[in-house]
């Protein structure tokens, strides 16, 4: 369902668009399809018995278990997939989907990684 909602986002706004707004329309079209997500979730970094607050977010955290890091960039790299790795791990979550919606077809842009 999750896909479902980002493939509709993309194929009315195509790519070329900023993150940020493929992230506040997917955020919209999780809400129509009455899925419960929150939007930048803070993601504090556990060092050594502290929690470090060093800014990062996960863009889009799904009923508490998938994690979605939004892109759209020209290609997808190393360190786009090592980011998502390390969220997965910071945030003890199992799933996560890195979308690159700066594709043609969505679903080329789409990657799921396993913690």
């Amino acid at each position: 369902m999750v896909i479902g909602c980002a493939i509709e986002v993309h194929r009315r706004l195509g790519p070329g668009l900023l993150e940020s707004t493929y992230e506040a329309c997917l955020a919209r079209e999780l809400n129509l399809a009455n899925i419960p997500h929150q939007r930048q979730v803070a993601l504090p970094v556990n060092y050594r018995g502290i929690s470090v607050d060093c800014a990062y977010r996960i863009d889009l955290l799904v009923a508490g278990k998938l994690l979605l890091e939004l892109k759209s960039v020209e290609s997808v790299l190393p360190i786009h997939e090592a980011q998502i790795i390390t969220y997965l791990k910071l945030a003890d979550l199992r799933q996560g989907l890195l979308i690159n919606f700066n594709v043609r077809l969505l679903k080329n842009g789409i990657k799921s990684f396993l913690n």
